[in-house]
């Protein structure tokens, strides 16, 4: 194979090292960035419809430029291409897929030449320091990172990491929080994404994620692993809640990373412009783990709804203030930091809902079963809450009430069956009176009864396709979501398209089926 024509240019081999160095990518990337700008510019010089390379020596930085030639059997492009009898004239051993290489002499760069090689290899240097940053940075989502405010464009901080820059943006930053140039920033790395213009590095002071690696730096036993951090809540700028749990049993959570005299939480409240941060012990009870994320208001019971995620909390009523915070902010924080949606009743609303709830469950027995005062708040006072548990509870568990004898219990079951049957008579005369098909009538559904259908039907759904065509937040909107959640309605709607697909499975219920 015939040698290019070349000359020993050692400036270029100097070039190379400055620009590597300076920028922090590799020496060899620079001199492909070279070879593709003096390609570029020998394809302008003889014919972009040639097959131009370039090469530089690595050591002494000569320029080899020549033209390739493939050997074919049959010729589709003549500036590129050649039959193997041309070729064996040059070079008798080549065979067909050889490459011809004819040598050319070296480029003089022309003004116009020299610009065209300048910006290619600029734009190479660019696209391999950008993805030189994106490679260091990647992996470093999570971590906290120091740099310096290079400027500030409409509220938003772009932030000189060293070696990239990071995006602060306007609503990541803490509220009457203002940098200007050459300030000191910490902050935590969010995300990091490559973007046409180049890797984007997403900063961030307001996250949850960032209190906690504050601690992590403050606190040696958070960075040891000895305590953790299992939840983080914030307001920016105001107030937080942190959950930690000790692995060891020696070792008190809370006061570790309160610190001797407060240093070590003193350190991140300085750092977050006075947050003011409660340090709570998290607890896998979640009744202990709400009554300790409320503190500092005292708790005297708990009621837990683990279907609707809720939880019923009763303080002192001198404590509602204290419970709830300002604009609602402890009880917030509380909810977010336990996912679990909170209320909050005073020991006076508490009590005062008990008795209507007495006074009303009463009345339903009253009514329902045409007894005394005396014999439905005794009912009350033992648990019962609905006719239906009177009907089908067992006798032995009535005549164990104090003044209860077998007559007595006897009779109490026979009237609540009596109530129940005529209850459900009048419910089937409503739903033959809506025009509700028998299919619907007649199915069973988990979480939806007669009574439930019959709302449906006067609200126009009376037949079972009727009910398959809803999505689940319709159905929730018909019947109320205190009534049914969307999980359980999503439930019921995929059961009600079972008949569509025999052999398949329903169609999402979030979802309207396709005309």
């Amino acid at each position: 194979m015939a040698q290019s024509i070349g000359m020993a240019r050692p400036e270029l081999v100097q070039v190379a090292d400055t620009v590597a160095r300076d920028k922090g990518i590799d020496r060899e990337e620079v001199f492909q960035a070279m070879e593709q700008a003096i390609q570029k510019a020998g394809r302008s010089k003889y014919g972009h419809e040639n097959d131009i390379r370039a090469a530089i020596d690595r050591k002494n930085g000569e320029i080899r430029l020549a033209r390739y030639i493939t050997v074919v059997e049959t010729v589709e492009d003549e500036n590129t291409q050649t039959t193997l009898a041309k070729a064996k004239k040059k070079d008798p051993t080549i065979e067909v897929g050889g490459v011809l290489v004819d040598p050319l002499p070296p480029i003089d760069f022309g003004r116009i030449a020299a610009q065209t090689a300048k910006q290619v290899i600029v734009q190479k240097v660019r696209d391999a320091e950008r993805a030189r940053q994106f490679s260091e940075y990647k992996d470093r989502v999570g971590e906290i990172v120091n740099g310096l405010v290079k400027r500030v464009e409409f509220g938003n901080v772009i932030v000189d990491l060293g070696r990239a820059e990071g995006l602060l943006r306007r609503d990541e930053l803490i509220p009457r929080e203002h940098f200007k140039n050459g300030d000191r920033v910490r902050a935590f790395i969010m995300d990091v994404r490559e973007e046409p213009r180049g890797p984007q590095i997403f900063l961030s002071r307001t996250a949850g994620d960032f209190m906690a690696a504050l601690f992590a730096q403050e606190v040696p036993e958070i960075y040891d692993g000895i305590i953790e951090i299992k939840a983080v809540a914030r307001d920016p700028g105001s107030r937080a809640k942190i959950a930690v749990i000790s692995n060891d049993n020696s070792i008190d959570p809370v006061g570790a990373c309160v610190g001797m005299r407060g240093s070590r939480v003193q350190a991140v409240v300085a750092e977050l412009q006075g947050e003011k941060i409660d340090i709570i012990q998290w607890n896998q009870d979640p009744a202990t783990f709400v009554v300790n994320a409320l503190a500092p208001a005292e708790v005297t019971k708990v009621v837990l709804d683990e279907d609707s995620g809720r939880i019923e909390v009763v303080v002192p009523d001198e404590q509602l203030s204290l419970a709830i915070g300002r604009r609602g902010q402890n009880v917030r924080l509380a909810s977010q930091l336990t996912t679990w949606t909170i209320d909050i009743l005073t020991e006076g609303e508490e009590s005062e809902r008990r008795q209507e709830e007495f006074r009303s469950r009463s009345k339903m027995f009253i009514d329902a079963l045409d007894v005394d005062d005396v014999l439905a708040h005794l009912l009350v006072t033992e648990g019962f809450t609905s006719v239906d548990e009177l009907a089908f509870v067992p006798v032995e568990e009535l005549t164990d009430i104090e003044g209860f004898d077998e007559d007595i219990a006897g009779e109490l079951k026979a009237r609540a069956t009596a109530y129940i049957e005529e209850e459900n008579k009048k419910v089937m005369a409503r739903l033959e009176e809506l025009g509700v098909s028998e299919d619907l009538a007649t199915a069973e559904f988990d979480g939806l009864d007669a009574k439930k259908i019959i709302v449906l039907a006067e609200k126009g759904v009376k037949t079972l396709d009727d009910l398959a065509d809803l999505a689940g937040d319709e159905l929730v909107e018909m019947l109320g979501a205190d009534v049914i959640k969307e999980d359980a309605a999503n439930a019921i709607i995929m059961q009600a398209r079972k008949h569509w697909f025999p052999e398949g499975e329903a169609q999402p219920a979030g979802e309207s089926p396709q005309a």
